[in-house]
């Protein structure tokens, strides 16, 4: 098996990357020290696949208009088939700058302005963005804690519905509390949509950043009932670090919501692609899966690692146990303090920034999110800091 080399830090201060270079400004911490643990990107290199195939690209040294999905499609349909056994017709397979960009072209293709659509919160945060942008409204369903992971309350849902309920964002394996959704709470959830007429979206970019002892079913397998309403969405883009490539697929087997999809597609002129985004995602389906099977056992260290810690630096804090993704969901109500308290620690003495916990909705206000997809040198300094920063709770 190849070997990666994932504790080798890259310098990313200066290159355009949002991660370190919107830090400041988005968070006040101004530390020529600090430490992004934000946005869900990682700073390892990508595949050495998708390096070789964008360096050839690039001594090419043409870069036209991108034409033909027809290789990078039987790249996502092959990749998905050998990672998580499912069959998809290419012509199922709707390229979309990203996915959020594509929840937006759902939206605007199958609902109007006034249309509620169900988000289960604490969930990640770009659905609601993304909602209120296009003028539907949030119909939330709070998730429920059960067994230290997260659960959905179909029956509290049901009482809440509206005839203008028309659309469910489900996000699996789920933002960002880490769980990995069983075949039974899919099915569960897809019979609900069927009953109440409702359109499912299930949003899998983390499909593959799953740890062992876990294991993602694609909702289209857990419930092929629904086909006719249901539309995913995927992309390589979370799982090879190649998010600055704006790629993603969103595919259904329904043709009717096909052509609608792709309607809206035309008509925001966005049916023309990134053809470095094309290229490079294709590239990794191709050649990436040694370098994620090491970086999984690399992540599940780094997870391992950061739960002990960050419960051993502030006593009452506890770690939500991911099943999948590389986000550590952090409760802090034990520990006493005030969110606002807990906030000031992370940011002013330990110099890191995170993600707020009221940013993914209601039930997140005492929970920050960590992103721990960073090489080990950078990771040990910030555990570091966390320590000091809750040093007095130890006393």
């Amino acid at each position: 098996m190849p070997t990666f080399d994932f504790d080798r830090v890259v310098e990313r201060r200066g290159t355009h990357a949002s991660k370190w270079d919107n830090m400041a400004k988005l968070s006040g911490i101004t530390a020529p020290d600090a430490i992004p643990m934000w946005v869900a990107d990682m700073d390892f290199p990508a595949p050495p696949g998708v390096t070789e195939t964008l360096k050839a690209e690039v001594e090419r040294a043409t870069h036209g208009y991108y034409a033909d999905t027809g290789s990078w499609a039987k790249a996502l349909v092959d990749w998905m088939g050998k990672r998580h056994g499912v069959t998809i017709d290419p012509a199922w397979v709707s390229p979309t700058p990203g996915i959020v960009s594509g929840l937006g072209l759902i939206l605007q293709a199958v609902t109007a302005p006034g249309d509620e659509v169900v988000v289960f919160p604490p969930a990640y945060h770009a659905f609601r963005k993304i909602i209120n942008a296009n003028e539907r409204k949030i119909l939330d369903a709070q998730l429920v804690e059960r067994n230290g992971r997260y659960a959905m309350d179909l029956d509290a849902l049901k009482q809440k519905l509206t005839p203008r309920s028309k659309v469910v964002f489900f996000c699996s394996p789920h933002n960002p509390g880490g769980t990995v959704w069983s075949p039974q709470e899919i099915k569960a959830l897809a019979g609900f949509c069927a009953e109440h007429d409702l359109i499912l979206v299930s949003d899998e970019i983390h499909c593959d950043l799953v740890f062992g002892g876990f294991k993602h079913t694609p909702t289209m397998t857990a419930a092929p009932e629904i086909a006719d309403r249901l539309i995913t969405c995927v992309a390589a883009t979370k799982t090879f670090n190649l998010a600055g490539a704006h790629v993603g697929a969103c595919f259904t087997s329904n043709p009717a919501l096909k052509k609608k999809l792709d309607a809206r597609i035309g008509a925001s002129g966005l049916a023309s692609y990134n053809g470095f985004g094309m290229i490079a995602t294709e590239a990794a389906w191709r050649t990436g899966e040694a370098w994620l099977d090491a970086l999984l056992v690399y992540l599940r260290e780094s997870r391992d690692r950061f739960d002990k810690r960050i419960e051993a630096a502030a006593p009452g804090a506890r770690s939500m146990r991911l099943g999948g993704t590389y986000l550590a969901w952090v409760d802090f109500a034990g520990t006493g303090l005030k969110p606002e308290d807990v906030a000031a620690r992370v940011a002013k003495r330990a110099r890191i920034y995170v993600s707020p916990g009221e940013q993914f909705g209601p039930g997140g206000e005492t929970w920050l999110r960590f992103n721990f997809a960073t090489p080990r040198p950078i990771l040990d300094d910030a555990l570091g800091r966390l320590d000091d920063a809750f040093a007095d709770l130890r006393k």
